[in-house]
C-alpha cells in the first residue's frame, strides 16, 4: 500500500482505539467500515482478518488503560472469554465462506437491533458491587458462547455484543463492562485473525500502522469514559455510534448487492 492508505490505516486504528476505550465495542465496529470505506482495502474478507487482529492488540491496550482505573471485573471476563472463543472459532469459520457483500449488509441489520436495545435500557445504572458468581455464571457463559459466534463470523472484536451482554447477565454498570469486555475482546480477536491469517487474510503491513494509532487513541477513550459513566450519556453515546455506522454500511453494502 502506498503512504495515504498507511496513513489512513494509521488514523483509522486511532479512531478504532479511542472508541475501544471509550464504549468497549463501537471500536470493533468502525473497523471492517473503515478498512473498506476509508482505507481502501478491496476485499472484505482481508478487511476481516486485518482488523480483527488490530482491534485485538487495540483492546488489550485499551484493557491495561481501564485495569489501571479499576473498572475491570476480571472473573466476569475470563468466563466470558473463555465461553466465546470456541463460537468464534466456529463462526469465522464460516464467515469466510460467506459472500463479503452480505456478510457486510448483515451485520450492518444486527447492529441496529443491537443499539435499539442499548438505548431501551439506558437509565439502568447497574449494581456497582456486580460479579459473577454460581447464581449467575450459566447465564454468562450462554451470553459468551453467543457473542463468540457473532464476533467470529462477522469478523470482529464483538464489543458491541459482549457490552450488553455483560449488563444483563450481571447487571454490573456500563463502565464496568466497557472495562471487562475488553478480555473477551482482545480474545475474540485473536481467535479471528489466527483463523483468518491461516487462509493468506491478513494485510500484515497495514495492521502495524492501524495498531500503531489505535494504542494511541485508546488513552484518549478511557479518559473520556471515566468522566461520562455516572450518567447514560455513555451509552447513548455507544448506541447513536452503532447507528450512524450501520445506516452507512446498509447504504454501501446494500448498493452493491442490489446492482449486481
Amino acid at each position: 500500500m502506498d503512504t495515504l492508505h498507511l496513513f489512513l490505516g494509521g488514523f483509522s486504528g486511532a479512531l478504532v482505539g479511542f472508541t475501544l476505550g471509550l464504549v468497549g465495542g463501537g471500536g470493533s465496529i468502525l473497523a471492517v467500515p473503515l478498512m473498506v470505506y476509508l482505507v481502501g482495502v478491496r476485499s472484505p474478507h482481508m478487511a476481516i482478518g486485518t482488523s480483527a487482529l488490530a482491534v485485538a492488540a487495540n483492546a488489550a491496550a485499551g484493557l491495561v488503560h481501564h485495569a489501571r482505573e479499576h473498572t475491570v471485573k476480571w472473573r466476569c471476563g475470563g468466563i466470558y472469554a473463555a465461553a466465546g472463543i470456541f463460537g468464534a472459532f466456529l463462526g469465522s469459520t464460516a464467515g469466510k465462506n460467506f459472500d463479503g457483500q452480505k456478510l457486510l449488509f448483515l451485520f450492518a441489520l444486527v447492529m441496529i437491533g443491537v443499539g435499539g436495545l442499548m438505548l431501551r435500557g439506558r437509565r439502568n445504572q447497574g449494581i456497582p458491587g456486580a460479579q459473577c458468581n454460581r447464581e449467575n455464571a450459566p447465564k454468562v457463559v450462554s451470553f459468551g458462547l453467543g457473542s463468540g459466534i457473532f464476533s467470529g463470523f462477522f469478523g470482529i472484536g464483538g464489543g458491541f455484543l459482549i457490552v450488553p451482554g455483560l449488563v444483563a447477565s450481571t447487571s454490573m454498570p456500563m463502565i464496568n463492562a466497557v472495562g471487562t469486555s475488553l478480555v473477551a475482546v482482545t480474545a475474540f480477536g485473536l481467535t479471528t485473525a489466527l483463523n483468518y491469517a491461516f487462509s493468506g487474510m491478513v494485510d500484515w503491513g497495514l495492521a502495524l500502522v492501524f495498531i500503531l494509532g489505535g494504542t494511541v487513541g485508546s488513552f484518549g477513550g478511557t479518559w473520556l469514559a471515566k468522566r461520562l459513566s455516572a450518567s447514560g450519556t455513555l451509552t447513548t453515546i455507544f448506541a447513536g455510534l452503532i447507528f450512524a455506522v450501520a445506516a452507512y454500511m446498509l447504504w454501501q453494502s446494500g448498493s452493491s448487492l442490489f446492482t449486481a
